[in-house]
């Protein structure tokens, strides 16, 4: 205990320093005194950890920045841990519907070599992209804007008429108003995506 108050105390008063700030500053930002603050950065106390937070807040570090004794260069801040996180979420998406095209690529192969005279075997390709669709609206529901799943689920309807209408197509029957469900549908999505903005 002794020695992360001596390790707290070096990172608070280097924080300070490297921010041009003085003890005074300090102390009024976080509503204690100066002599508070100077206790805290010679180890004679420790703050709570609800002072540690603000602390943190205040030179834009994590709490793991303030407890730890090496740092390998620059503190990692709480906008940069952000920033990654939103890159692997990005990431994580991207992978996850490149996934669906290397399924649909690979039944693409296996139907082609299983029967190598059909002519339905790209028909995999027209039903990836719903799957695909899903896949992006599963993801962006969890990490992303919400008010693009209109977009997606738009997207979602006509493509998945579209990957119908082309298998009939190919067996000879032109269902052609098959795209005329997609008009109540698109009217539906609409009307449920005000009514959800409305509730929030």
């Amino acid at each position: 205990m002794q020695e992360l108050k001596f390790i707290i105390a070096k990172n608070i008063q280097k924080l300070r320093q490297e921010k041009g700030m003085t003890q005074l500053e300090l102390a009024e930002k976080l509503n204690y005194s100066d002599k508070t603050v100077s206790k805290w950065e010679r180890g004679e106390s420790l703050p709570d950890i609800v002072v540690l937070k603000n602390v943190a807040d205040i030179f834009q570090v994590t709490l793991d920045y303030l407890v730890e004794e090496e740092h390998d260069g620059k503190p990692v801040t709480r906008e940069m841990m952000d920033r990654n996180y939103r890159r692997n979420c990005y990431i994580i998406t991207g992978t996850s519907i490149f996934i669906v095209a290397l399924m649909a690529t690979l039944i693409f192969v296996i139907l082609a070599m299983i029967f190598p005279g059909t002519s339905y075997s790209w028909l995999c390709y027209a039903y990836a992209i719903p799957a695909a669709l899903i896949v992006w609206l599963v993801f962006n529901s969890i990490w992303f804007n919400p008010r693009r799943n209109f977009l997606i689920v738009s997207l979602l309807v006509w493509s998945l008429l579209a990957a119908l209408y082309l298998t009939f197509s190919m067996m000879g029957f032109y269902i052609w108003p098959i795209f005329f469900v997609g008009i109540p549908a698109q009217l539906i999505i609409w009307m449920w995506s005000k009514l959800k903005n409305k509730i929030k």
